[in-house]
């Protein structure tokens, strides 16, 4: 049976009627991520400049099953096939890796998902999903009660994580982020074990797409669930983001800005340690604080 997934070709951008190639990415390398633009800027002094500025690439992928279309997301080119397979994990449409026959690009936005000889899904009205913006991934989805269901709760009480581990994530996460250097326009999600080790960091201008990308790279390489790991994302701990972290068996999730109401309260129902506001020397723990070493 064929594991294969063929990478994405270059590609090109039209920006101010010259057709330019995309710059790529000094530390993630396959992610052709930021497009240049001429802009005017008025300075401190009242004068103004003429110069290029670097901007955040947003155009959509549509995502297919054989011929079917599944969803078309606005995201930051690069790094599509494990923006797929990460939806297609966080989405609870495919649980196993070996029911992937191979991803493949059909020209710059579309990639064609061939599943395994004999896997079939039944792709009905509730498992298309239409166009999601990179602002919010599936906004008002209908049934939350139904979401809980699609994963169980974590098991795991013996992972923990010590403070002086946790307070170095940002930093490390912040120096893999070269795109966010360069535009100050995308969001960073990083994957890191208990000591503190960043395994996979990916970026996007939707924070959603973002924690796609880096639950796909491990459910392609086989290493779901992770459940020694932490997630770290760059932005506000939302619902959604702990339920991705949830469909792939992460403990412990924590971001830099604020969670909502409901991403506590999932996060308390699924047995998920959620840390916010992790701004060193702070930080807050909103659920299962027994993760965190505090002694």
């Amino acid at each position: 049976m064929a594991h294969e997934i063929v990478p994405r070709r270059n590609v090109q951008v039209t920006d101010f009627h010259r057709r330019q190639q995309y710059l790529k990415s000094l530390r993630m390398k396959d992610a052709h991520s930021i497009g240049p633009g001429k802009i005017i800027r008025r300075k401190d002094d009242g004068s103004l400049e003429y110069l290029r500025d670097e901007l955040t690439i947003e155009e959509p992928l549509e995502i297919r099953i054989g011929s079917k279309t599944l969803a078309t997301t606005m995201r930051t080119p690069g790094h599509d096939e494990e923006l797929a397979a990460g939806f297609l994990i966080s989405e609870a449409i495919i649980r196993a890796r070996d029911k992937i026959a191979r991803i493949s690009a059909d020209g710059d936005n579309r990639l064609i998902i061939d599943l395994a000889d004999g896997v079939k899904l039944k792709l009905n009205s509730t498992k298309r999903f239409g166009t999601i913006s990179s602002s919010c991934g599936l906004c008002g989805k209908t049934s939350i009660d139904a979401i809980r269901q699609n994963f169980p709760a974590i098991e795991s009480a013996n992972v923990r994580i010590d403070i002086e581990t946790l307070l170095s994530l940002p930093e490390k996460l912040r120096q893999a982020q070269s795109d966010f250097a360069r535009t100050g326009g995308i969001h960073a999600a990083g994957i890191f074990d208990v000591n503190g080790e960043l395994k996979i960091a990916r970026e996007d201008i939707g924070r959603h797409n973002a924690v796609d990308k880096a639950i796909g790279r491990a459910f392609l390489d086989g290493r779901l669930p992770l459940n020694r790991h932490l997630l770290l994302v760059s932005g506000r701990a939302s619902f959604e983001i702990v339920q991705k972290a949830l469909a792939a068996g992460i403990p412990i999730v924590a971001a830099v800005s604020a969670p909502s109401t409901l991403a506590v309260d999932f996060a308390r129902e699924s047995n998920q340690t959620l840390i916010a506001f992790l701004r060193p020397p702070s930080f807050n723990i909103y659920a299962h604080v027994a993760r965190v070493i505090l002694a």
